[in-house]
């Protein structure tokens, strides 16, 4: 902690695959809790081993870096040096009764493979139930339909991750699945009523509860606050800690996405007031990232504790037989396995 101070009270992206002089600089003033990259950042595993040991560098403590991959389309390490994986959704449909296996096997392999690179934390599970009219950009990251079935592969993906030592970061909370515009483009807003969305969408983040990490969604669900996204409304971040009962660390889901009003600095100056733990900027164009840092500030006490919960919670990878979960998971997917 930098002079005794809590760290800032965000996660930060850098611009390309290696540090420039002035963002060692900048982020040693502004000391954030963590880093994510992206594929701009990504070239070989070599690379990515120096580029995340220099962020740690740079803050003076061992900072987690997270990496938003789940597979198919949001999948920042790709082939030649890393595995290429089905969508989230094509693979449980593949792989049926077995899916909670299958996706657990193919997480533990992405766990190895990011703690490989420095990697520590991995926005995944998406818990979000996906519907006939969810967006295409969302929907086949989603893992299923159903209440019950989303929960069970999502619990499956977060053990695993967390058995490879990386934590992760389920997503989005209170439930993205019901939105039917791309929040990357514009503001979605959801008017199902409260009881349908607590008796599913909501529902699936209550039987998750108790993972480290969690991401809000820039929805407008019109039922509980109909003029402020989840991300900055105290009305639904309330509910995401009493009713849904996240007592984990609360992150903003990218605060350059349009669905979001105002400057950069505004925006996350108004996640963090209304009760999310971290403000995320991914984008890595220094400017922003002063108005994020000087609007986000410290993490407060309670959001410092969650914090350390959520690192707590990063241990050492266990043993695995890398090998016979290739081939196990393999089988799985050829649809060999006993059911």
């Amino acid at each position: 902690m930098a002079g005794g101070s809590p760290p800032g009270a965000t996660i930060l992206g850098c611009a390309g695959p290696a540090l420039t002089a002035g963002e060692r600089a900048f982020f040693r003033a502004a000391d954030p809790w963590g880093f994510i990259l992206f594929a701009r950042n990504v070239e070989s595993p070599a690379q990515l081993r120096r580029l995340t040991a220099d962020l740690r560098e740079a803050v003076g403590r061992e900072a987690p870096v997270l990496v938003d991959q789940e597979g198919g389309r949001v999948q920042r390490l790709r082939a030649p040096h890393w595995r290429e994986w089905l969508p989230p959704l094509d693979q449980v449909a593949r792989t049926g009764s077995n899916a909670a296996r299958a996706m657990g096997l193919r997480y533990r392999l992405i766990a190895h493979e990011l703690r490989a690179a420095g990697l520590d934390a991995n926005c995944a599970p998406c818990a979000d139930i996906a519907t006939a009219d969810t967006h295409p950009f969302l929907r086949n990251r989603c893992y299923g339909s159903d209440l019950a079935s989303v929960v069970w592969v999502a619990r499956a993906v977060a053990d695993a991750l967390l058995a490879g030592g990386v934590l992760p970061v389920v997503k989005h909370l209170p439930g993205h699945g019901r939105a039917t515009t791309d929040s990357h483009l514009s503001l979605p807003t959801v008017t199902a009523d409260a009881d349908t969305l607590r008796q599913s969408d909501f529902a699936t983040f209550r039987a998750l509860n108790d993972l480290p990490m969690a991401m809000t969604a820039h929805i407008v669900y019109t039922a509980f606050d109909p003029d402020r996204p989840a991300t900055q409304s105290p009305t639904l971040l309330r509910l995401i800690r009493d009713e849904i009962g996240f007592g984990g660390l609360l992150v903003t889901d990218d605060l350059s996405m349009q669905a979001l009003a105002g400057s950069i600095g505004d925006r996350a100056g108004a996640a963090i007031a209304a009760g999310c733990d971290i403000a995320l900027h991914c984008n890595g164009e220094i400017p922003e990232m002063e108005a994020v840092v000087a609007a986000a500030g410290h993490l407060s006490a309670a959001g410092a504790r969650r914090a350390a919960a959520a690192l707590a919670a990063r241990h050492l990878p266990a043993p695995i037989d890398i090998a016979a979960a290739e081939a196990e998971l393999e089988s799985l997917l050829d649809g060999q396995a006993d059911g």
